[in-house]
């Protein structure tokens, strides 16, 4: 039951978003406008990240509910206090799982994100510092600062997942 369950966590997102890219293709060959196909692939990628929130979830779910008790075999001659103290620990491993997968989805995001936006960053400073250099060849100089000022963007969001993946 978990492998399958596994299975469609890792399947049903990308065979959503493949499924997004393929009606995409078939709309811009049917020549719908773009602003219409952009809306559509945004409200896919959406609902294709509350899947992967709501399968994240439902994994890690399902993985503490099916941990074997340690003590099933145990004789039931436990004294209270150790009895206590298994039932502080029993909410802790159980939120382990959840903030793990809290975790790397928040590492996603802010590489996802820093991404992006480095993207836009150098999709404007690029032509740019192009067009500045071919008019005045000193100006290469501090037209790269700007660029590169664009790509940190993307390493700051790559630092700062790193960071969350080593809390996690």
């Amino acid at each position: 039951m978990n492998t399958f369950v596994y299975i469609i966590a890792a399947v049903l997102p990308v065979s959503f978003l493949i499924g997004i890219t393929v009606h995409s293709v078939k709309q811009s060959r049917k020549g719908v406008p773009g602003k219409k196909i952009l809306v559509s692939n945004l409200v896919g990628f959406l609902v294709s990240l509350v899947l992967v929130g709501v399968f994240t979830f439902a994994v890690t779910a399902i993985a503490a509910g099916s941990e074997p008790d340690p003590n099933a075999d145990a004789a039931p001659l436990v004294s209270a206090a150790e009895d206590a103290q298994q039932a502080q620990s029993a909410p802790a491993a159980n939120t382990d799982g959840i903030n793990k997968g809290l975790g790397l989805l928040a590492a996603a995001l802010v590489t996802s994100l820093a991404g992006i936006g480095g993207g836009i960053a150098v999709a404007a400073g690029a032509p740019a510092a192009i067009a500045a250099t071919s008019e005045d060849p000193k100006s290469f100089g501090k037209s790269l600062i700007f660029v590169a000022l664009g790509e940190s963007i993307a390493l700051y969001g790559v630092v700062i997942s790193i960071l969350i993946l080593n809390k996690v």
